[in-house]
């Protein structure tokens, strides 16, 4: 068994499935150079020891992507697993592309006929929201190609293998009062990073997206409120970062106890990064930090 401090891991995103946590995110040592390998899974009923790695994803011969295997998302749909991922390639935009298995390790196989975000726009960590029924896809319009990240949704197919509108933009990462001018080396460019986004219906119904860019103290973590309640918005911004330093691109989930965590990794620094698992709550308009029960000491 691995501790969650032994693995090496960005953009955790954790599914919960009969009585187990299953773990992805970007699992390649290096995930900004060299040849994407694939994308591994843990699995654990403790959010502290994993089995594991299993390999959730290797490509296999022909597919279109081989760098920068970024962000995979499970999610559960009429029986089946769909993996949400990020790809690139020579002649390649960045997109995400959906996998499909029928177990949660795997192993995914391509299942949308390449990336579902335009094939002219640099694109990741698209996430999977159904409001009422219909599937969308929700993504990044990467600050590379923009300059002023964006976020964007698009109408998935019922069976979630093509997206059947064009993306509607959402909101842009100047919005935020908490989004600083980031810089890239390889790329010589400035501007202002969207990325990591993840959606969250609270229990009072109120709609909430999470999403990461490069805050005044590094890589951070923030959200948005529809103020409409739904995907299309408009989308009002937190006035502060919800976790301001060094970490970002999380999700939310329930533990087997009902309660909400947050995981997102941290430290931002590759071969460092690990990911971190923090109580949160709902309140109106937000979320704040839930302070754990102390257990009771073991008699002596």
């Amino acid at each position: 068994m691995l501790k969650t401090a032994d693995i090496q891991i960005r953009d955790p995103f954790i599914l919960n499935h009969n009585g187990m946590y299953y773990m992805y995110g970007s699992t390649d040592k290096d995930i900004w150079h060299g040849s994407g390998a694939g994308f591994n899974c843990y699995a654990g009923t403790d959010l502290a020891s994993w089995d594991g790695p299993n390999a959730a994803f290797r490509p296999p011969p022909g597919f279109w992507g081989t760098k920068n295997f970024w962000a995979p998302e499970v999610y559960e749909r009429d029986g089946a697993f769909y993996m949400f991922a990020s790809f690139l390639a020579e002649g390649y935009m960045r997109g995400t592309a959906i996998l499909r298995a029928v177990s949660p390790l795997g192993p995914f196989l391509p299942w949308s006929e390449g990336a579902v975000t335009p094939p002219d726009w640099m694109c990741l960590d698209g996430t999977f929201y159904i409001e009422d029924g219909q599937p969308w896809i929700i993504f990044c319009h990467e600050w590379v190609q923009i300059g002023d990240g964006t976020v964007c949704a698009s109408r998935l197919s019922p069976d979630l293998k093509r997206t059947v509108s064009e993306p509607v933009r959402l909101f842009r990462s100047s919005e935020a009062p908490w989004s600083a001018e980031a810089f890239s080396p390889s790329n010589n460019i400035r501007g202002k990073v969207t990325d990591g986004c993840f959606m969250h219906r609270a229990g009072n119904g109120e709609l909430f997206m999470l999403w990461s860019c490069v805050g005044e103290k590094g890589y951070c973590l923030g959200y948005a409120k529809s103020l409409s309640g739904s995907v299309i918005g408009p989308w009002e911004q937190a006035e502060k970062p919800l976790f301001a330093a060094d970490g970002g691109h999380g999700m939310i989930f329930k533990t087997f106890e009902g309660a909400l965590m947050l995981t997102l990794h941290s430290p931002n620094e590759t071969p460092w990064e690990r990911a971190a698992f923090i109580p949160i709550m709902e309140i109106p308009g937000g979320f704040a930090a839930r302070a754990e029960k102390k257990k009771n000491p073991e008699p002596r």
